[in-house]
Parts: C-alpha cells; structure tokens; sequence
C-alpha cells in the first residue's frame, strides 16, 4: 500500500528536520569539521568534494561548518524574537480584549499604525538606528513583530470575555487578574501557539534578509543571510557559497511552516469539524 501524504506525515517530516537543525545548532563545534572562522586563501573557492563537502568561500573557509554554525544565529533569533514578540502582544491584547474603553483605542491605534508600514522595511529603519548586533536583531525583531499576536488575541478575548463561563467567575466576585489568568488566556492559548511557531519561520526569513542586507549580526560570525550575500558576486563561477545557506533557510522554514500548519488543524477545533 502507497503511503499516503498526510498533515501527520508532513509535521513529522517537519519535526525531523527541526530536531536536526536544532542538534546541528547545539552540538556545531562537534559535528563540523572545520572552524567556521578559519581561512585558506590556498583553498578558496574550491567547489565541493570530499575535503570540502560544501566547498569553500572566497577567503577558503569550509561552507559546511559555516552552514552549520549559521543554525545557531538563526534559532536563536527566530526563537527568542517570536517569545518576545509573543510576551508583548499577548499582554497588550489581553488588556485590549479585556479592559476596552481607552486602553483598547490606544494600543489599537498603536498597532494601525505600525501595521501601515511594511514588517521588512521598519525592522531595516530600527536596525538602521541601533546598529547590528544579536541583541539588536533580535530586540527589533520582537519590538516589530507584536501586532501579530495582539489582533489574534484581542478579537479572541472580545468574545471569551462575553461567555458564560466569564459572566460566572465575575459573579462570584473574581478579580479581573484572576479571571484573565485563569479563564482567558487558556482559551487563547491554542492560537498564540500557532501564532509563534509560524513566527518563528517568519523570524528566521526576517533575520536572514538583515544579514543579507549588512544590518544583522556581524562577521565574523556565519549567519545564513549573510552567506547567500557573500556568494552573490560569484554565483556564476562559485555557485555553492549561496546555494547552500539559502537551501538551509528554506528548508528550515518549510519545516517549521509544516509543523504549524499541523498545529493549526489539532488545536483548531472548528477545522477538524
């Protein structure tokens, strides 16, 4: 019997590949036969072989180990970010959602106003400003990212607040934290969890085009954004310097976009309707 190409299917090839790009993160200095940082000026630009399984850059470092090491900067980023940027509009959404009046006109407005204009363009104006470094990256990452979080979890607590279950607890004298903590948020948390591992994708596209751009972490640490920049004035007689970290960004994002989508459909109730 052919198998069949499942969500299931799809999310554990996802979760495979996450745990491999994890492992590679943590264990970079084992697992990599070279030094991300040590150059050959003798071996530059080799193409792959056995020496080399990846080839070299133009300064002969190994591309493999770069690859490798380049994991770390983007998990760290996309995770750290997208909780950041959770922490953030989750709270801020709850008070919206919850409390109304002004405090859901301001922080509404907030999130208007910063949604007008294009993710990329004002993480790049931020990072402009700051300066690159990894706490930068990651600190603008999660200060442009919140709005994500804050309508989903807004428009859910407008509802939850409104239940029977809510008008109860009040009725027995609640307080308004306890009623958020103990009756809101768990009815919200299904979707702040699809949100962030889909954010943690997004995370990982936005800290590679800062990289790419020169406005992420800088060399010599290897990041993946930043590798596919350094092969794009040889990519037609040195095609592997860009082809690899960009086949790594890819196929990390599939991945993780794979396993959200299953997340989606388990913890969506309506969908398996």
């Amino acid at each position: 019997m052919r198998a069949r190409w499942t969500p299931t299917v799809a999310a554990s090839i996802g979760v495979l590949v996450i745990v491999l790009v994890i492992f590679g993160a943590i264990a970079a200095d084992a697992v990599a036969p070279f030094s991300p940082t040590a150059q050959s000026l003798r071996d530059r630009l080799q193409p792959p072989s056995l020496a080399h399984l990846l080839g070299t850059d133009n300064l002969g470092r190994d591309v493999l180990s770069r690859t490798i090491f380049g994991a770390r900067v983007s998990l760290v980023v996309g995770v750290i970010a997208a909780l950041l940027a959770g922490s953030l509009g989750v709270l801020l959404g709850l008070v919206a959602g919850y409390l109304g009046g002004w405090w859901d006109a301001l922080f509404s407005r907030v999130a208007d106003v910063q949604q007008a204009v294009p993710f990329l363009i004002l993480a790049i104006a931020v990072a402009v400003i700051v300066g690159p470094s990894l706490i930068n990256v990651v600190l603008v990452l999660a200060v442009t990212g919140w709005v994500s979080y804050f309508r989903v979890v807004r428009a859910e607590v407008l509802a939850v607040r409104e239940s029977l279950l809510v008008d109860a607890a009040r009725t027995l004298g609640a307080s308004t934290s306890r009623i958020v903590l103990r009756h809101v948020l768990p009815n919200v948390s299904a979707s702040v969890i699809v949100i962030a591992s889909l954010m943690v994708a997004n995370m990982i596209i936005f800290e590679a085009s800062l990289s790419f751009l020169g406005l992420g972490v800088p060399p010599p640490t290897p990041t993946w954004g930043r590798m596919v920049y350094d092969g794009v004035q040889y990519v037609d007689s040195a095609w592997w310097l860009s082809l690899f970290p960009g086949l790594a960004i890819v196929v990390t994002v599939m991945a993780i976009n794979l396993v959200g989508d299953w997340l989606r459909d388990a913890l969506d109730p309506r969908l398996s309707a």
